[in-house]
């Protein structure tokens, strides 16, 4: 027997399992949470269902990775994707990382950080798969555009699952966090967008060691935004020279004055696939448009001199796998 829960809504369905295949409906609009067992291990994700899906049609699915010492729950709310997700008719799903306390302070394996999710070397590769299978099954899914994207320690397992799930990625999108593999070798040209402050304090733009992503993890040296973009440039087959630059500046008088937000455009690549660069000045280690300076002490600057979530959807839903 298995069951799953569905919050916000009114009811729990438990469906009893006799040796035959269970046929799931497509998930009406709503808010889900689901588990399954992976590694031996418990874990879970959340889901939010836009209204569109009551349409009947595939949906394009978005995995956001909380960043470490956070939680699915937290990403869902500091992000805003929910919102994102209704006006622009996608699924949006938040995996758990692992390895925490009573479902708080958890981390990604994203290769070299962070945290105890490394030094147990947790699959969590394995457990995006697992993921996508399993919501696959209970949902109407468009898997020609499923897309990866994450904060910190969470934008780095969106990087290190598009590169060892080139087959299931269609496009990825990193906000504050570079990538940390020794090995990088994607079976195909992959899109790729990254957000990133040159004032953030904990992953440094510049690369360098940032303080521990949590209480129990040793310091994590990280590579620059500069340097990760070149391998991303090299194995798409992008010129180095951006061909498009803009910029936009925080209004006067208002909280993001004196920010500003520049975007690189480096295009033709291989295989109509893009790399862009959103290089912020002002803020700190935020999601840009997310809940206004969430945690300061810990995170810094707020700004909404881009809407993260409206900037990644406007560029990964240009590509299908």
């Amino acid at each position: 027997m298995f069951s799953f829960i569905i919050h916000h809504s009114a009811f729990i369905i438990v469906l009893a399992l006799s040796g035959a295949h269970a046929s799931f409906a497509a998930l009406a609009p709503g808010d889900y949470e689901f588990g399954l067992n992976h590694q031996n291990m418990r874990r879970t994700y959340l889901v939010h269902v836009p209204p569109q899906a009551s349409q009947g049609k595939p949906m394009p699915l978005v995995l956001a990775f909380h960043g470490a010492g956070s939680n699915a729950e937290v990403m869902r709310s500091y992000t805003r994707m929910d919102r994102a997700a209704d006006r622009d008719g996608y699924i949006a799903v938040y995996p758990n990382g692992s390895s925490g306390f009573q479902g708080r302070f958890l981390t990604w394996n994203a290769g070299n950080c962070c945290g105890p999710a490394v030094a147990l070397q947790v699959d969590d590769v394995g457990f995006s798969h697992a993921v996508l299978d399993d919501i696959s099954a209970r949902a109407s899914v468009d898997a020609s555009r499923v897309y990866a994207t994450g904060l910190s320690n969470g934008a780095m397992m969106a990087y290190r699952f598009a590169a060892e799930a080139a087959d299931r990625i269609a496009a990825v999108a990193g906000v504050a966090g570079t990538m940390s593999l020794d090995r990088f070798a994607p079976k195909r040209a992959i899109p790729v967008m990254h957000i990133h402050s040159v004032q953030d304090h904990i992953a440094r733009y510049d690369g360098g060691f940032g303080p521990p992503a949590t209480m129990l993890d040793t310091r994590t040296m990280n590579i620059s935004v500069e340097d990760m973009l070149r391998k991303w440039l090299d194995f798409d087959g992008c010129p180095l020279r951006p061909a498009a630059v803009d910029t936009i500046a925080g209004g006067g008088g208002t909280p993001d004055e004196g920010h500003s937000a520049i975007r690189r455009v480096y295009r033709p690549c291989r295989q109509g696939t893009e790399v862009v660069l959103w290089q912020l000045s002002g803020a700190g280690h935020v999601w840009p448009g997310g809940v206004r300076d969430y945690n300061p002490q810990l995170l810094g600057t707020g700004t909404a001199v881009i809407d993260a979530n409206a900037e990644i959807w406007k560029f990964v839903s240009r590509f299908r796998r």
